[in-house]
């Protein structure tokens, strides 16, 4: 590594702030802010929402998946591809209309203010600490590459740099900087893995391909293993994937801020459904990474390499396998995808506080001017809450990408259940959803605990967590849904003179 690596990274890191600002135009209230004014490219968004739920965590996480094993986290992309096909045609619609910000305002409109907040709290906890963790992916390799070069630094210092720079060019530029600067950064991440494979073939000669074949690395499909617990499991994959998908781009804020930026509903369908392939492809790209990785280093455990962590086997290849300028190049390729989190992150954070929060406490209506003002204080407070889990959670054992979905299927499985349930069941009240929603995050939050810092083993694989969140929020919000008035007596009374809101809280 170098000096002239640093200088990349250090171009790159003014270039994204001098771009995201360039490029955000100006911001005059809540909707251009937050959600563009809606006028973004469905293409743009599309990207955007890749990059988004990329990060770090696939380019450094994922080639170890396949280093390690073999191919079956692509089974996972399919689930993908079923489950935002389900979100496109169910979910969106109903976004689309009553002009909504965001996700969690269908669950105000439908159970009412309590609802709403309760939904929006919990989003803002969980992805403080499922970001969190994807901000500490792109430190990882930071340090690496800085300690290879004699510069020793801590993880702290990295993660505080990385999350200002984000901070000032969201903070300014809003949804706008954060989707065209997302595009950008997510054509330089795949270049790179796609840069990395190139590089390998010609040092071996192509034989890494044929090698990985010989040796069953390029099975994708695994029908062993009870599929409650075996996270390799194809139905656990499929089906738990495509529900997966059904919650975090459906009720996750972090997704639905971006569709909701399209010009129109049939834009932000195309935008959800083309993405799923896009990842697909992404995971394919990286995996590939993993296996050229495995015959470059000879087959050689982490550990065999000197490594603390399994995550640090593609940041060591860039370092030692990289010519000059190159590694640096790489290494703004995964500061990219972490930044573009990072910065979807505190956009839709700030938004969920502003609309799903703020204002519901607020007694006065809240005018423009307060929201934008409000929502870049967000802004800056989240940015630097991120400091936090990322720098707890550096002590954290296990694959980095299985643990940040983990934490976020611990809400998904009752942000997406209180969703459909509203749907489904026209008996349920607020506070049927609301203890529904808690319990259902309560027994995911359980099963996570027991394996990540009890027990050690896996009761209940992570894909399963919103499905079976899901589960428990028909279960428990239908039993409390029992005692309040039909869907015939309550519009008798709504036709007697009686207004919804009034029904629900008699």
């Amino acid at each position: 590594m170098q000096t002239i690596d640093l200088l990349v990274i250090v171009a790159y890191l003014a270039a994204t702030a001098w771009l995201g600002l360039k490029l955000s135009g100006r911001q005059s209230g809540l909707k251009d802010y937050f959600i563009g004014g809606r006028n973004l490219p469905w293409w743009a968004v599309c990207l955007s929402v890749v990059a988004t739920e990329t990060s770090a965590l696939t380019v450094i996480g994922i080639p170890v998946m396949s280093y390690l094993g073999d191919i079956s986290y692509l089974q996972l992309g399919l689930g993908y591809i079923l489950g935002r096909i389900v979100v496109a045609f169910f979910m969106l619609p109903r976004y689309y209309d009553g002009e909504m910000i965001t996700a969690y305002a269908y669950l105000g409109k439908r159970f009412g203010q309590t609802t709403q907040t309760t939904a929006g709290v919990t989003f803002l906890f969980t992805r403080l600490l499922a970001d969190g963790i994807r901000v500490l992916a792109a430190a990882i390799p930071v340090k690496i590459i800085l300690d290879g070069m004699g510069i020793h630094t801590n993880y702290f210092t990295i993660i505080v740099v990385l999350a200002v720079v984000t901070i000032l060019y969201t903070f300014i530029g809003g949804i706008k900087a954060v989707v065209w600067v997302d595009v950008a950064q997510m054509f330089l991440y795949v270049a790179g893995g796609m840069l990395a494979i190139i590089v390998i073939t010609a040092s071996t000669g192509g034989g890494w391909f044929s090698e990985a074949a010989e040796a069953g690395k390029f099975s994708m499909f695994v029908f062993e293993g009870n599929p409650i617990s075996a996270n390799a499991s194809f139905v656990a994959s499929l089906l738990g994937g495509a529900v997966f998908a059904m919650a975090s781009h459906g009720s996750d804020q972090l997704v639905v801020q971006r569709l909701l930026a399209c010009r129109t509903k049939a834009e932000a369908q195309k935008a959800i459904i083309v993405s799923g392939v896009v990842v697909f492809v992404q995971f394919a790209i990286f995996l590939l990474v993993g296996l050229a990785l495995w015959s470059y280093y000879n087959q050689a455990s982490p550990d065999a390499l000197g490594l603390t962590r399994d995550d640090e086997i593609f940041p060591l290849f860039i370092i030692e396998g990289l010519p000059q300028g190159i590694s640096g190049l790489l290494l703004a390729g995964i500061l990219a995808a972490a930044m573009s989190t990072l910065s979807s992150s505190l956009s839709a954070l700030s938004s969920s506080t502003v609309n799903d929060v703020y204002a519901r406490f607020k007694k006065t209506p809240l005018t423009d001017e307060q929201g934008l003002r409000v929502g870049r204080w967000a802004t800056i407070g989240w940015g630097l809450a991120f400091i936090a889990p990322a720098t707890v959670f550096q002590t954290a054992e296990g694959n980095i990408v299985v643990l940040a979905l983990g934490v976020a299927g611990i809400t998904y499985g009752g942000l997406l259940g209180a969703f459909i349930f509203g749907i489904i069941n026209k008996r349920a009240r607020a506070l049927d959803a609301n203890i529904a929603f808690v319990a259902a995050v309560g027994v995911n939050a359980f099963f996570f605990i027991m394996e990540k810092y009890v027990t050690g083993e896996v009761w209940v694989a992570w894909q399963w967590y919103p499905l079976l969140g899901i589960l428990v929020t028909f279960a428990v919000g239908g039993l409390l849904s029992l005692r309040n008035p039909s869907p015939a007596s309550l519009a008798q009374s709504q036709r007697s003179g009686q207004s919804p809101e009034n029904e629900r809280t008699s």
